[in-house]
């Protein structure tokens, strides 16, 4: 009863692991597309293609991610089922550490891409002045 508990709860973690990867994509894909959005939204605008840019790689990055984690919850769904089976379960911190410096480097890149849009918009408005009607 015990080791089918045990195997439950390694089953339990790879879907955790796999709903972050799905996450991941997800949130990569949504990135990416709306890089591809500003860009066609504001095809004038040097500072925007830049940003287009930013977007499609911090996308690129976390669809990476995602399927690296993907394999990495399999490789370790099994590592962790042969160990419960022959009853020498050590956890694996290596792991954790890994994932947490990945995902930590991920969001540190999202940081200029959030900061480098908010200033393009107040930048675009100052960049391009309206002009003033001429009075004959």
């Amino acid at each position: 009863m015990d080791r089918q508990r045990e195997h439950q709860a390694n089953e339990r973690t790879f879907l955790a692991w796999l709903r972050t990867s799905i996450s991941l994509i997800g949130f990569g894909f949504a990135i990416a597309r709306f890089g591809l959005f500003l860009q066609e939204f504001q095809s004038d605008n040097g500072s925007a293609e830049l940003s287009a840019a930013n977007s499609q790689l911090l996308g690129l990055g976390l669809v990476i991610s995602g399927i690296a984690i993907i394999v990495l919850a399999g490789w370790r769904y099994n590592q962790v089922f042969h160990q419960i089976e022959r009853g020498s379960y050590r956890p694996d911190r290596w792991t954790i550490w890994v994932l947490t410096a990945l995902i930590t480097l991920l969001g540190i890149l999202s940081i200029p891409l959030l900061l480098g849009q908010r200033s393009a918009s107040p930048a675009t408005s100052m960049s391009h002045p309206v002009p003033k009607k001429q009075v004959p």
